[in-house]
């Protein structure tokens, strides 16, 4: 199996909840779902990882998703008006590494993260996390300690400011937080 194959993921997407209705079978991103369906309320993640977005072009809340089943959006992750966008997430092999930063432009107090860490404030002192590089890996960033509250999906890249990165939509404010970090790997668990 090449690397290829082995990064890929698959899911299908469905208009109604339950796997009912119209269907998109998608392995890749997809910035808007309305050419493929009305709207979407359930999903089927036959393989890999995906994040979906309330709004299209990645934008509004987020939703990390994994192999499984996902037979109703706003029972399972309060999201009303269903997914309208998604990221497939490339499986990474190897080290992981991210600094975190306490102010925006990469200001304030800095560490350097290898594992994750389910409170900046219990490990690093830190109040606050609003910049970050992220150098090896894909990362979960979640606004509460413990790994809970709203997601957001950190690829490789600099990200000097998180309010100017789309997540004002759909609920989120300018002024999220960011408390707690996990790697994106194969076989974590939620």
């Amino acid at each position: 199996m090449s690397n290829t194959s082995m990064n890929m993921g698959r899911a299908t997407f469905y208009e109604d909840r339950n796997f009912q209705g119209r269907s998109y079978e998608c392995s890749s991103d997809c910035p808007d779902m309305s050419s493929y369906m009305s709207r979407c309320q359930s999903c089927r993640v036959q393989s890999g990882c995906f994040m979906g977005y309330e709004r299209p072009n990645y934008m509004g809340n987020q939703f990390f998703m994994r192999r499984g089943e996902y037979s109703d959006y706003q029972s399972m992750m309060g999201i009303t008006d269903g997914i309208r966008s998604c990221r497939m997430i490339p499986m990474h092999r190897g080290n992981f590494r991210m600094r975190i930063y306490e102010r925006e432009n990469f200001g304030g107090q800095m560490h350097e993260m290898m594992d994750d860490c389910d409170s900046i404030q219990e490990r690093y002192r830190m109040s606050d996390c609003q910049s970050c590089n992220v150098m090896d890996g894909h990362w979960l960033m979640y606004e509460q300690p413990h790994f809970r509250g709203r997601q957001m999906y950190m690829r490789p890249g600099e990200y000097r400011n998180f309010r100017d990165m789309g997540m004002g939509m759909g609920g989120m404010s300018g002024g999220m937080r960011f408390m707690s970090m996990r790697r994106i790997m194969d076989n974590m668990t939620m």
